[in-house]
């Protein structure tokens, strides 16, 4: 459908293991007949079956290897090779350095490696990595996380979603997010740390990215087990004057 809008679902949002209701972060976005899975955290492959099957996905983007992020592409591949599922290409797999070698590790039981690439045709991001999928453009930015990790800006027709993946405040991601429609963004941490590096947003860090960036509307996701949905968004919300909501599992939100 060359005409759908920009379209975010939400399949989890729980951090760093699923909960009885809410796998680990993964979205479906979608735009202009184009579907890209966005993190494909623990449990998120079952929902993601609701709107798309595996061999209809146009790309898979994966913001960082953390589990809670990452580790349902261990059953995707078994899925994409060893099911009901013929591919008639490798279902193009974006990722951080290191991410095909990661799961060959996981994945090869012999002497001889597992064939990753039959199922993922894996592309290594980088900061200011570009591509085109469908009618969808991806701009990806390195952020501030204790592994190597990233941020992306999906864009199609005039409209912009922004995730920042699991990172502290950083200007690449302020940067990246600038005027975008819709900020998608972690709020894991209680406070900041006193002591150490800091690596993931709190909700009022959420905000004032969202305000630095004049981005229209904040999502808060991958929201730490101290923190209830409810509390993470009155907290983001005292420092951004925009809508802001919770990556509710099963939620849809349409962008423009």
């Amino acid at each position: 459908m060359p005409d759908e809008p920009l379209r975010l679902r939400v399949l989890g949002s729980a951090t760093p293991y699923p909960s009885v209701d809410n796998p680990c972060s993964g979205y479906l976005v979608s735009g202009g007949g184009s579907r890209i899975w966005v993190d494909a955290g623990s449990g998120t492959l079952g929902p993601l079956q609701q709107y798309v099957r595996l061999d209809e996905l146009d790309a898979i983007w994966i913001s960082h290897l953390h589990a809670d992020h990452s580790a349902d592409l261990l059953t995707a591949y078994y899925g994409a090779l060893y099911a009901d599922l013929r591919l008639t290409a490798p279902v193009p797999l974006y990722g951080p350095p290191g991410i095909a070698e990661r799961l060959a590790g996981f994945l090869t039981n012999t002497s001889a490696r597992s064939p990753i690439e039959s199922a993922f045709a894996v592309t290594e991001l980088s900061d200011g990595h570009q591509a085109t999928v469908g009618s969808l453009e991806l701009t990806t930015r390195a952020v501030v996380h204790d592994v190597p990790a990233f941020a992306v800006r999906i864009e199609t027709a005039g409209r912009s979603l922004v995730y920042s993946g699991d990172t502290a405040p950083c200007q690449s991601l302020t940067e990246l997010a600038e005027d975008c429609d819709v900020l998608l963004c972690e709020a894991e941490n209680t406070q900041a740390p006193t002591d150490g590096d800091q690596v993931h947003h709190t909700p009022e860090d959420a905000g004032d990215t969202a305000t630095a960036a004049r981005a229209g509307r904040l999502i808060v996701t991958h929201v730490g087990r101290s923190l209830t949905p409810k509390l993470a968004v009155a907290r983001a919300a005292t420092r951004f004057d925009g809508p802001v909501d919770h990556a509710d599992p099963g939620a849809t939100f349409t962008i423009g």
